[in-house]
């Protein structure tokens, strides 16, 4: 079983459940509101096993007692064989069923257990989180070109600028760039070999495994512009790597 981590909002993200189901894949959504229904348990490894220890039991069991509940259903934790995660964080505004006074605890508590579950899965997981990002590296624009210069690959330099005046415009990519994404050892987008092994080179240091990469053309030598953790999912090519990323193996978690 695959499970998409992702707002209830999330079009794109209920588009690829449909889409996957359809073909035959099992898949279900696993919205913040799940993790408020009765049904989970998380064992943490450590603990488990010394507890299974002192009493006499096998240590092997922990993953088979842990329970996971997505779309309101609890399922064991071993039938999820891979996670694509879509939300950077867990937002107070996503929490209508609880209180309003306790939505910014709650959010907050919700944030580190998903940070806590992700981490420990050991089947795919797109991308693993880090504390304090469910995506992946929460890097800004000067850590991405920063880390692609250390690797030697042509940058554009990032600027910025301060003023006393609001109508201060950011930086942000320009339109006419192309894009690369990146999941596991696939590079798509009409690229030179050469721009996409600098994508791969450049997911490689972030320690992550879905990415998409901006460049200033497809041809060398393009300059890195900007990279971005939250990937165009509605892209066939780019749904259908994901599957086989996932898919892969038939590990369970």
């Amino acid at each position: 079983m695959l499970v998409i981590v992702a707002s209830r909002h999330d079009k794109a993200a209920e588009a690829l459940v449909a889409n996957w189901a359809a073909h035959g894949h099992g898949v279900s959504l696993l919205t913040p509101e799940d993790l408020s229904v009765v049904g989970w348990r998380h064992y943490l490894s450590s603990i488990d096993v010394g507890d299974r220890e002192d009493e006499g039991e096998s240590t092997t069991s922990s993953t088979s007692s842990s329970s996971v509940v997505v779309g309101g259903v609890a399922v064991a934790l071993d039938q999820i064989t891979g996670v694509l995660t879509r939300l950077p964080s867990i937002f107070e505004q996503e929490l209508l069923h609880i209180v309003p006074d306790d939505r910014a605890y709650v959010a907050t508590e919700m944030n580190a257990f998903l940070i806590a579950w992700l981490s420990s899965l050991k089947c795919p997981v797109l991308n693993r989180p880090t504390p304090t990002y469910l995506l992946g590296p929460a890097w800004r624009p000067e850590q991405w070109v920063y880390a692609a210069a250390q690797l030697g690959i042509p940058v554009r330099p990032v600027r910025r600028q301060s003023s006393m005046s609001a109508n201060v415009c950011p930086q942000v990519i320009e339109k006419s760039s192309v894009k690369v994404t990146v999941v596991g050892d696939r590079c798509l987008g009409e690229v030179e070999k050469t721009l996409a092994s600098h994508a791969r080179r450049i997911a490689d240091a972030a320690e992550v495994d879905l990415l998409t990469v901006h460049f200033s053309s497809g041809e060398s030598p393009a300059e890195f512009l900007g990279a971005d953790l939250w990937t165009d999912i509605s892209a066939p090519d780019v749904g259908d790597a994901i599957l086989e990323y996932l898919s892969g193996g038939n590990a369970k978690c």
